[in-house]
């Protein structure tokens, strides 16, 4: 069984796309849409101080091409 992903906040998660290079092209509500140049897009729900939860955060993941063991340092 793999290792959990660790607990992050939407701030957090916003901080490891633009480490990674993506952008945020709109903010409509709650959800910010980040991009990448080469074509990757994600959509971040922005809530203060709430935590993604773990399925969540593994499709953002997914979808921003980031390997999730990569957190699990």
């Amino acid at each position: 069984m793999s290792p959990r992903l660790p607990i992050l906040t939407s701030k957090e998660v916003v901080r490891l796309l633009e480490k990674s290079g993506f952008v945020l092209v709109s903010h409509k509500g709650s959800h910010a849409k980040y991009r990448h140049t080469d074509g990757r897009m994600t959509i971040v729900p922005v809530h203060a101080g709430e935590e993604i939860g773990p399925g969540l955060l593994l499709q953002i993941l997914n979808d921003a091409g980031i390997d999730p063991a990569s957190l699990r340092r």
